[in-house]
């Protein structure tokens, strides 16, 4: 079944925006980076979470539009339980005297499409640019 033939959703989901400036995101500090990774993460697994609900609830859902959903949803744990054992929750924290972060970028998408794309960049993108530079200082 191709994405076409039945991925639609029957609500819109909010996602993060994946998005990144190279420059300005250079520029932060590690713990606005966390932040952003934390926030956007955890944005993302709510989303894959509810599209896997829609779908259950879906009267004729494709088993292989479940089964990679159900594959993105234990993906995105695994990821989670890695960016806890690397401490970006407490990096995450900024301090009060810190400028406060900026609000999550989100939009929202309609098919599981949109939703998939969105995953991948997010994991090609700010994760990737995170846990990249995370190896790089050697404190993890």
């Amino acid at each position: 079944m191709g994405c076409a033939d039945g991925c639609s959703l029957s609500e819109n989901i909010t996602v993060p925006d994946t998005k990144v400036n190279f420059y300005a995101w250079r520029r932060k500090e590690v713990g606005q980076q966390a932040v952003e990774v934390w926030q956007g993460l955890a944005l993302l697994s709510e989303a894959i979470l509810q599209s896997q609900a829609l779908l259950a609830n879906s009267s004729q859902p494709s088993d292989t539009l479940r089964l990679h959903v159900d594959k993105a949803v234990s993906g995105l744990r695994s990821l989670t339980s890695l960016l806890r054992a690397m401490g970006v929750q407490r990096e995450a924290v900024l301090p009060p005297d810190a400028a406060s972060a900026a609000p999550l970028r989100t939009f929202t998408v309609d098919t599981l499409c949109k939703l998939f794309r969105i995953y991948s960049n997010f994991l090609r993108g700010k994760l990737k640019l995170y846990t990249g530079e995370a190896c790089r200082r050697g404190d993890r």
